[in-house]
């Protein structure tokens, strides 16, 4: 066995995608691997068929991940860039998305059709008709009408603009996507014969996925048309496309629409919440919509789950599979419970039951004629492709294998802490983990490391994070719990609002003391603290309220909610929702909970891990808390990656990604060792 290296990263294989046929017979998945070299990710489609078990690789040109099976089974539609004339094209400012079939039979993937706009997602109709979300903007509409000859001149013209922004809306950009004011996402149908492009929604509207139902008449899907600000709910619609009618459905005005499909030509299952109790963050309930009374009812008034999988992981990459799906007249989702993600169902009646559990991470799934295929990490595996018969599971791939075969991993350790006179701060039980160092000698002393995850309604399981067991190859002991805030354990202990720092620290702090308790060999005067996004918030506040860590890594953090509300892409609505105040109802509430406040009491030297384009939680948010560190003589330092976002540990450039680890090392090896 060889420790697990940095670099070993760039080795792993992602899968995403999955995706059964309409027959059932056969899924397809993407799978993706870094190229170092190059600097970017390459992807690849794959299937595998369930009845002879053969798995195939489609395409190998490296540049293929998003597809929809046709309706004949045989064939997938997939985006992509392939021939040099479509490449120059795009590198002279066109925009476009190309289309190509390939059949499971074999041969070359044929092109099938171009459409003058970047095309999100897309839905089959008929073979000559489909419905296509795409990004839209004035620019892009006058492009895609203009003839061939005219151009270059209106390419020049836009590229110029390109010099400058202009904002008259809110948000205005969005973390992984740039500047936004004045585009949209919009739903248009396409016919393959004409090549027609037809408008379902209008220049304002900001549209969700559509759903088809069983008879190809109707089309459902969420949205909200908006001019100045974005409202944070959203509306439900109903599109005729026999009639060519578009209903807007009431729901109520402060309902926000997670998930809508048709249950049958009468009746919508919606899975939604008013937030009314919780904020933006409260638990969906299952709701059915009749149709013809325009009535909405409640099914599951005393559910309290957590929708999708929370579960905390840097080895993903690629979209996932639709979140809920129909099979049979039940509806199947993701969970997140306690500290894993399992697969639940529900029917008209609103009970639901477990289908499948996996101990680490049930990923993403498929579901098709009671047929169940399934992307997760099963225990400290990486992600691979399972099928779900008789309540087993069958490993279909072996992508990641070689990292438990070849090397040194540590099983996470789980560690509960009980809330007793012991911990008079400590309210509540909270469970969390321990990794050893690798190799680990019982007699020696090591440093540790707190780790504390972003959301802050996320969780932290035992499945595979590729920096902890990096971290613990290079001798730390790497800790981590999912204190009050976390997901998977009801509203009630997710709900942190107005308590930033308060219940969240004691929750944290009683965890470490907890772990010094249990585990004499780490040493308590070489410890380290880090977090990502609300994990960086409370790195932030941790080290203006303690000195009981000797250094810290503050990544993607939050610093100041005044700022925060004000140039961040959610500031607006969730800072006011997390914290009751805005800066002109209490700006002394924000302050009180701004970690900024307290940057004059900081001692521990703290790096800060930054990208320049991530508008979820802006670079000045890293900068504020630098310079008054700086200001104060506190040994610190200011790490930007450019071109990066909020994702940067998940899904940034391959380089990048290796630095930032880096950093992250180095840092805690000049204070910890």
């Amino acid at each position: 066995m060889e420790p697990l290296k940095m670099d070993d990263l760039t080795k792993y294989t992602f899968l995403s995608g999955l995706t059964l046929s309409p027959d059932a017979e056969t899924c397809a998945f993407a799978a993706h691997q870094m190229d170092l070299e190059e600097n970017e990710y390459r992807s690849d489609i794959w299937c595998y068929q369930l009845s002879n078990k053969k798995l195939t690789q489609l395409t190998t040109s490296r540049k293929e991940a998003r597809f929809i099976w046709l309706s004949d089974s045989r064939r997938l539609l997939f985006s992509s860039l392939r021939d040099k004339e479509d490449i120059k094209a795009k590198e002279n400012g066109e925009v476009f998305t190309q289309f190509y079939t390939i059949s499971l039979d074999g041969g070359e993937a044929q092109k099938a059709f171009r459409v003058p706009f970047p095309v999100s997602s897309i839905v089959e109709i008929r073979p000559d008709l489909y419905v296509m979300k795409i990004g839209w903007c004035e620019p892009l509409e006058k492009l895609s009408g203009i003839a061939e000859a005219e151009k270059p001149k209106l390419l020049k013209s836009i590229k110029e603009e390109l010099d400058y922004e202009v904002l008259d809306e809110i948000p205005f950009w969005s973390n992984g996507e740039g500047f936004t004011n004045k585009k949209r996402t919009r739903l248009y149908l396409f016919e393959t014969n004409t090549k027609t492009l037809t408008p379902i929604t209008g220049e304002t509207f900001l549209a969700g996925t559509p759903l088809l139902d069983e008879a190809h008449e109707r089309l459902v899907f969420t949205g909200i048309d908006f001019v100045d600000k974005m409202e944070i709910r959203n509306d439900t619609y109903l599109y005729s496309l026999k009639d060519k009618t578009l209903e807007k459905l009431s729901l109520g005005e402060t309902f926000f629409t997670e998930h809508v499909d048709f249950w049958d030509k009468d009746t919508l299952f919606v899975v939604g919440s008013d937030m009314q109790h919780y904020g933006i963050n409260e638990n969906s309930k299952f709701y059915a919509f009749n149709l013809k009374e325009k009535s909405l009812r409640c099914l599951t008034p005393d559910l309290d789950l957590a929708m999708g999988n929370a579960l905390n992981s840097d080895c993903r990459y690629g979209g996932g599979s639709q979140a809920i799906q129909k099979d049979a007249g039940a509806f199947y989702f993701l969970s997140t419970e306690g500290a894993g993600a399992c697969l639940k169902k529900t029917d008209r009646s609103g009970r639901v039951e477990t289908v499948a559990e996996m101990k680490g991470s049930l990923d993403s799934f498929s579901v098709k004629k009671g047929r169940l295929a399934i992307i997760g990490f099963h225990e400290l595996k990486l992600a691979e492709l399972y099928t779900f018969t008789n309540n087993r599971f069958e490993a279909v791939t072996d992508f990641n294998g070689w990292v438990l075969r070849e090397r040194s991993l540590s099983n996470p350790e789980k560690v509960l802490v009980r809330a007793d006179e012991k911990r008079p701060a400590l309210k509540i039980d909270i469970e969390g983990w321990m990794i050893k160092p690798v190799p680990f000698d019982p007699d020696k002393t090591y440093p540790g490391i707190l780790m504390i995850h972003g959301g802050p309604k996320t969780t932290y399981g035992e499945n595979f994070i590729h920096e902890m067991q990096w971290l613990a190859n290079e001798g730390y002991a790497v800790f981590y719990c999912n204190p009050r805030g976390s997901e998977g354990l009801g509203n009630d202990f997710a709900d942190i609002r107005g308590k930033y720092g308060t219940i969240d620290f004691d929750d944290l702090m009683a965890f470490t003391d907890a772990i010094l308790e249990r585990y004499p060999f780490v040493d308590p005067s070489r410890l380290g603290v880090t977090g990502g996004s609300y994990g960086g918030y409370m790195t932030n506040w941790i080290i203006g309220h303690t000195d009981r860590f000797r250094a810290a890594v503050s990544q993607r953090s939050i610093a100041n909610w005044v700022s925060k509300f004000c140039t961040t892409d959610i500031g607006y609505f969730f800072v006011p929702d997390q914290n009751g105040a805005t800066p002109w109802s209490d700006v002394n509430k924000l302050w009180e909970h701004s970690p900024l406040k307290y940057a004059d009491k900081v001692k521990t030297p703290t790096l800060f891990i930054h990208s320049e384009q991530d508008y979820r939680c802006w670079l000045p948010e890293g900068i504020q808390m630098f310079t008054a560190l700086k200001y104060h003589g506190v040994d610190s330092r200011l790490c930007m990656f450019r071109g990066e976002s909020h994702e940067l540990s998940r899904s940034g450039k391959p380089k990048h990604r290796l630095r930032r680890l880096r950093e992250m090392k180095e840092w805690f090896d000049r204070y910890l060792k």
